[in-house]
C-alpha cells in the first residue's frame, strides 16, 4: 500500500476503476467494510423512502423495477460489500474477519427484516400483485418472486408475529455463521503427525511431499527454525523410496482433515490404527466439549426454522422450503428417496458384502491386521461380519484394484493442474465457442487465485472468472461458485456481465511435483465449472433472476451435467497428458476408467440418500426437537446405511449445506438434478457429446434464462419432455427390481 492515509478513500464508495469493474482486491482494507455496510444500509433506505413516498399509483416500474434495479448505485453499495465480505469470509478469513462477521451479520439481518417487514412498501408491491400491465414472462417471475418473497419473510404477519419473527431469524443467522466458523477452526485444528517413516507405508509419493511440506509450514507457523537442509535422521538414511523429499525439515509428515490429504491416507495407509484416529478426528469434529462444539446450535437452529415456518402458516419447515421448490412437498421427496433406495440397496448390499469378503481374506493373509470383532460394534442381520468405516476406503480401493488394475494414483500423473484447467476451458470452447485468456491485470484476493476474461463465439466479452483451487488456513473446506457480479441489463440498456468464481481445495503443488489431481477432484473441477457456466452464460434482465438465481432443485443440473464428461474418452484425450513424459493417457486406462465408472455406484447413491433422509428427517418436525443429536441422527437415515454405525460421530454438527448453507429441507436436490442431468446428457449422448446444435439448445434454453421461468418449463423447451428416472438407472448400470 503507497497510499496516503489522509487522501486515501475507501474503495467501496468510489469506482473501482479496474478492468471490467472487477473487484479491487488490493486496495481493500479490514477497516473498509464496515463503513461501507453502514453507508450501503443508509442508501438502501433513502431509496426504500422515496419509493413508498411516490404519489404515484404504484405501478410494476414505479415499484417493483426501482426496487429490483441495481443501477441507481442505492442497493448497489450493499450488495457490492456483502458480496465481497462474504465471499472472502470463506475463501480468505481470519480472527478480525470473523469477529466483524459477528457484529455485522445482526444488523444485515435486523435491516432485512426492516424492508421485508416494510408495512407500506409491501402494500404498494401488493397493490401491482393484483394491478399491473401486461407483463413478459420474466417481469412476471420478478414480481410473483418479489411479492413472494415478503409474504414467506412475514409481510401478512400482525405486529406481534412480525416481531416474533424479527427475534427467530435474526438469532438464526447469527447461529448459522458460528457454525461456520467453529467447523473451520474444529477442522483446521487438528493434525496428524508421522515421525517413523514406517508408518507411511504404501501412501502415494504425492501424500507423502504434501505431508512434508505441511509438517515443515507448521513448524515455521510456530516460530521454529529452519534445520539445516543436510541433516538427515538416521532412521530415513537407507530409505530411497523417500530420498525425492527436498524439504528443509525431514523430520516429520503432518497430515491434515482437508481433503487432498485425507482423502489418500484414509485409501492407502496400511496403518489401521492411524486411519482410525484421522477417521475419528473427522468425524467427531465439532461434537467435543469446547468453545466449538455445534451439537446445540443445531438443535437450535432446527427449532428456530421450525417456529419460523409455523409463524408463516406452515406445518414444518419441509413444507415452507419446498412450496418454492420442483419436488413441491415433502411426499415427493420422500418418493424419490425411497424409490432411490428401492433401485440401488440390492446392488449396494452385493457391493458391501464385497468389501466385507475381501478383508475377511486379506485378515487371514496379514496377521498385522487387528481383530475384526475388537474394532467395531455389531452390524445389522444382513451381514454376520464387521467392517469398520476407516477400513472402508482401504478394501475398496483394493477391491477397485482387483476388478479393474485402477486406482487414483495411477491417473494422477496425466491430470496436472494446468492441463486439466486447459481441458475444461477447451471442452467449453468446443461445446459454445468461448475462450478463456489470463489477466494479471485484474485483482486477485490471494496470489493462488488466477482471472480469466471470457470471450464469447463472436469475440465479444461475456465475463470474468476467477479460479482458487487450493487448500489454506483461512479457507473453508469443500468447493463452491460463487459470484462477485451478477449478469442484468441497467437503466440504460447495457449489458452487465458476471464476475464468476470457482473454489476448490486440491492437491498442492510441492517442490518436486506440480498440482496433480485426482479423476475425482477433475469431476469436482467440471461440477463446480458447470455451475460458473450457469452463471457466465446468463442473459436476462434482472439480477435476482440471472444465472444461478433458480430454485435450489434445478440449481445442481448444470453442474451435475457437466460431471458426465470426466469419464468420456473424448474429452479425455484432449488433456489428459503424462506431466513428465508428455505421452496421452493410455486408451487401456480410459477403458478401465469407463469400466469402473459404476464401481460402488449404489453405495455412493445411498449416501447421498442418507444425507437426504436426514435432512429431511429434521425439518418435518412439527414439535420442539429435544431429542439426542447423535442418536436422533442414526436413526434417521438408517434405512440407507449398510454399514456400522458408531456411537460419538456425527455428521450433523458439520453437515453444513442444511445448517449454514441454503439447503435447508433441500439436500434431495442433488439426487433430483442427478435425474435431470442423466436425462440430459442422454440427448448429448444420441446427438454426440460435443454437438454444438445441442449444446446451444442448452445454452439457449436452460443456461442463459435463469429463474425467469419455472424450471420445468425451461426443461421440458430443452428436452421436449419431462425426466425420468430411467436414464439415470442405466447410466449407473441399475436395473428395476420387478413388483
Amino acid at each position: 500500500m503507497t497510499e496516503n492515509n489522509t487522501e486515501r478513500q475507501n474503495p467501496f464508495f468510489v469506482p473501482y476503476g479496474t478492468p471490467h469493474d472487477t473487484v479491487p482486491f488490493d486496495r481493500i482494507r479490514l477497516e473498509d467494510f464496515e463503513p461501507a455496510f453502514m453507508e450501503g444500509i443508509r442508501r438502501d433506505n433513502e431509496q426504500i423512502e422515496k419509493t413508498i413516498n411516490n404519489p404515484a399509483k404504484p405501478t410494476f416500474d414505479n415499484t417493483i423495477i426501482d426496487k429490483d434495479d441495481k443501477t441507481e448505485g442505492y442497493y448497489d453499495l450493499l450488495e457490492r460489500v456483502s458480496t465481497v465480505f462474504f465471499n472472502l469470509l470463506s475463501a480468505e478469513t481470519n480472527d478480525e474477519m470473523d469477529a466483524l462477521a459477528q457484529k455485522i451479520q445482526p444488523i444485515l439481518t435486523q435491516h432485512a427484516n426492516d424492508v421485508r417487514l416494510n408495512e407500506r412498501l409491501f402494500e404498494r408491491i401488493k397493490y401491482v400483485h393484483r394491478h399491473h400491465r401486461k407483463l413478459t414472462p420474466e417481469e412476471k417471475m420478478l414480481l410473483e418472486n418479489t411479492y413472494q418473497g415478503f409474504v414467506r419473510s412475514g409481510a401478512l404477519l400482525d405486529k406481534e408475529g412480525k416481531e416474533r419473527l424479527r427475534q427467530l431469524t435474526e438469532e438464526a443467522s447469527l447461529l448459522g455463521l458460528q457454525f461456520s466458523q467453529n467447523l473451520l477452526k474444529e477442522q483446521k485444528a487438528f493434525t496428524l503427525t508421522i515421525t517413523d517413516p514406517a508408518q507411511l507405508d504404501d501412501l502415494p509419493q504425492t501424500a507423502i511431499d504434501a505431508a512434508a511440506e505441511e509438517y515443515v509450514l507448521r513448524r515455521e507457523e510456530r516460530g521454529e527454525r529452519r534445520e539445516d537442509s543436510s541433516a538427515t535422521p538416521d532412521s530415513q538414511s537407507n530409505l530411497s523410496p523417500l530420498s525425492s523429499l527436498h524439504s528443509p525439515l525431514k523430520t516429520g509428515w503432518t497430515f491434515t482433515l482437508d481433503y487432498p490429504s485425507y482423502q489418500p491416507f484414509m485409501t492407502y495407509s496400511t496403518q489401521r490404527e492411524l486411519r482410525r484416529q484421522m477417521y475419528m478426528a473427522r468425524n467427531t469434529v465439532c461434537t467435543h466439549d469446547n468453545s466449538e462444539n455445534n451439537i446445540e446450535i443445531c438443535k437450535r437452529l432446527i427449532n428456530l426454522r421450525r417456529e419460523i415456518a409455523q409463524l408463516l402458516g406452515y406445518k414444518t419447515y419441509a413444507d415452507y422450503v419446498l412450496k418454492r421448490r420442483m419436488a413441491s412437498n415433502t411426499r415427493n421427496v420422500y418418493k424419490l428417496l425411497n424409490d432411490l433406495i428401492d433401485a440401488y440397496r440390492p446392488t449396494a448390499e452385493k457391493e458391501y458384502a464385497s468389501l466385507i469378503e475381501l478383508m475377511k481374506r486379506e485378515e487371514k493373509k496379514d496377521s498385522n491386521l487387528s481383530p475384526l470383532s475388537s474394532l467395531h460394534s455389531p452390524l445389522s442381520p444382513l451381514h454376520s461380519s464387521l467392517i469398520s468405516p476407516w477400513d472402508t476406503a482401504f478394501y475398496s480401493h483394493k477391491l477397485q484394484m482387483k476388478k479393474y488394475n485402477l486406482d487414483a494414483e495411477m491417473l494422477r500423473p496425466y491430470f496436472q493442474l494446468e492441463k486439466v484447467i486447459d481441458g475444461v476451458f477447451g471442452l467449453a470452447n468446443r461445446l459454445y465457442g468461448i475462450t478463456f485468456k489470463e489477466n494479471s491485470n485484474i485483482p486477485v484476493y490471494h496470489p493462488d487465485v488466477k482471472a480469466y476474461e471470457v470471450f464469447d463465439r463472436d469475440g465479444s466479452y461475456l465475463a470474468v472468472f476467477y479460479a482458487d483451487f487450493h487448500p489454506r488456513k483461512g479457507k473453508q473446506g469443500g468447493a463452491w461458485m460463487t459470484e462477485f457480479q451478477g449478469q442484468c441489463i441497467d437503466k440504460k440498456g447495457e449489458d452487465v456481465r458476471p464476475h464468476v468464481s470457482v473454489v476448490m481445495n486440491v492437491t498442492k503443488p510441492t517442490a518436486e511435483k506440480p498440482a496433480l489431481l485426482t479423476l475425482s477432484e477433475v469431476e469436482t473441477f467440471l461440477h463446480e465449472f458447470g455451475h460458473s457456466l450457469h452463471g457466465m452464460f446468463a442473459n436476462t434482465r434482472f439480477e435476482s433472476l440471472s444465472g444461478t438465481n433458480v430454485w435450489w432443485d434445478f440449481v445442481e443440473l448444470p453442474s451435475q451435467f457437466m460431471e458426465n464428461y470426466s469419464v468420456e474418452k473424448e474429452f479425455l484425450r484432449t488433456f489428459a497428458f503424462h506431466y513428465q513424459t508428455g505421452e496421452p493417457l493410455p486408451d487401456e486406462l480410459i477403458s478401465r476408467i469407463v469400466k469402473s465408472r459404476n464401481f460402488m455406484a449404489a453405495t455412493a447413491c445411498l449416501r447421498q440418500v442418507s444425507f437426504g433422509l436426514l435432512d429431511m428427517a429434521y425439518y418435518t418436525q412439527r414439535d420442539e426437537f429435544t431429542g439426542d443429536i447423535l442418536s436422533f441422527e442414526k436413526q434417521a437415515w438408517k434405512k440407507a446405511i449398510l454399514g456400522p454405525q458408531l456411537p460419538d460421530t456425527c455428521m450433523t454438527v458439520q453437515f453444513s449445506h442444511i445448517m449454514a448453507g441454503g439447503y435447508a429441507a433441500g439436500y434431495y436436490s442433488y439426487k433430483w438434478a442427478e435425474v435431470l442431468d442423466a436425462d440430459a446428457f442422454s440427448v448429448f449422448k444420441k446427438n454426440g457429446i460435443f454437438d454444438q446444435k445441442t449444446a446451444q439448445s442448452f445454452r439457449d434454453n436452460i443456461l442463459s434464462r435463469g429463474g425467469t421461468e419455472h424450471p420445468m418449463t425451461l426443461y421440458k423447451r430443452f428436452r421436449g419432455q419431462e425426466p425420468t428416472i430411467d436414464a439415470l438407472l442405466k447410466r449407473n448400470g441399475i436395473k428395476r427390481r420387478k413388483k
